[in-house]
């Protein structure tokens, strides 16, 4: 028999879901405007996957990250033959990072982060509040 689920394992998941969806918005701002010799080469988007599980014995919902995959659109394609990196037809493939998307999405992974931290310390509060009433 499985052990219901807690307010504070709720949040933890879901700080720890926000913290790798922060840390893949943070590689791809990492790897915005990087170049490769090939398209197959060049830095392409990764997002997270998250997978949503109920848990019947305490009402409460759980989120885990499923995998990283890539997303995003493919990467550019300019010509330059001067640079080092160019192919034999003078071709670079530049990253096609959105940073604009990669910014509001950190900053949502950010504020979703710091609610769970505020629903932990509510609970705890409330758990701290109801152990004085027993006093």
């Amino acid at each position: 028999m499985s052990t219901p689920v807690t307010i504070f394992q709720t949040a933890g998941r879901a700080m720890s879901a926000q913290l790798t969806r922060m840390n893949t918005s943070a590689s791809n701002l990492a790897n915005a405007g990087g170049i490769a010799s090939s398209a197959d080469a060049a830095y392409k988007t990764i997002k997270p996957v998250f997978r949503t599980s109920y848990d019947a014995a305490s009402g409460l919902s759980t989120v885990d990250v499923e995998r990283i995959v890539t997303a995003g659109e493919t990467p550019t394609k300019r010509y330059d033959p001067a640079n080092p990196m160019a192919d034999r037809d003078g071709n670079v493939f530049e990253a096609a990072v959105d940073e604009t998307r990669e910014l509001v999405d950190m900053m949502e992974s950010a504020r979703t982060y710091q609610n769970n931290v505020e629903v932990m310390q509510t609970a705890k509060s409330l758990i701290i509040d109801t152990l004085k009433l027993g006093r």
